[in-house]
């Protein structure tokens, strides 16, 4: 499968979800252009390194499992920039970059299925609700804890995952998990981690 790629570093996106875009770069305005002409499909993926100037991108190495989403509600800008919001629908693995033409990449990908795992045990999902909220406790986050405990086991697991201040390469390693119950097991470990506080300066370490 062909898929036309935005990569984006610290952003993941999971099959269900949606993860708001505002598109302002030349390449990527083309991107969604020619999506929106298609089947309005883009996939967003991560680069391997830190992307901190606009167009450093060009020919970074990616992340091999990224997300195919679909574009929702689009906001067309009169500058030519883009407001969107891109709907997750499935998980891909990058077989090869293709040569292309285009200012924007394109890769041949396969999708990967998105296979029945078991629901969270009540002691699994007790767990991760326990240090879901030391997490946000230490971090000064602001929950609805009542809000989060209507929402069923996979909606709350990636939810997390994907808005979760982690580094780019933890988020990674929580898209490429495979199943609910290894998604959840990481991202305790993850909360865990990354909630240590500098006791001096109150902000998140990784000492």
């Amino acid at each position: 499968m062909r898929i036309s790629i935005f990569p984006l570093s610290g952003a993941v996106l999971y099959p269900g979800l949606q993860l708001p875009l505002h598109i302002f770069e030349p390449r990527y305005r083309a991107l969604v252009k020619d999506a929106l002409a298609r089947d309005s499909r883009i996939g967003l993926i991560q680069p391997r390194i830190s992307l901190k100037n606009a167009g450093a991108d060009e020919g970074a190495p990616l992340y091999s499992v990224g997300c195919l989403g679909k574009i929702g509600e689009v906001e067309a800008l009169d500058d030519g920039r883009f407001n969107l919001l891109l709907q997750g629908e499935a998980r891909f693995r990058i077989v090869r970059e293709l040569e292309v033409t285009t200012p924007f990449r394109q890769v041949e990908a396969e999708l990967l299925g998105e296979e029945e795992f078991p629901a969270l045990s009540p002691i699994e999902r007790a767990g991760f609700e326990r240090e879901a909220r030391r997490f946000a406790d230490a971090q000064g986050y602001a929950v609805d804890w009542e809000a989060v405990t209507r929402l069923d086991d996979l909606s709350l697991i990636d939810g997390v995952s994907q808005i979760a201040p982690f580094d780019a390469a933890a988020k990674q390693a929580l898209l490429e998990a495979e199943g609910l119950n290894a998604r959840c097991e990481l991202l305790i470990q993850l909360m865990q981690f990354f909630g240590r506080r500098d006791s001096d300066e109150g902000r998140v370490t990784l000492q």
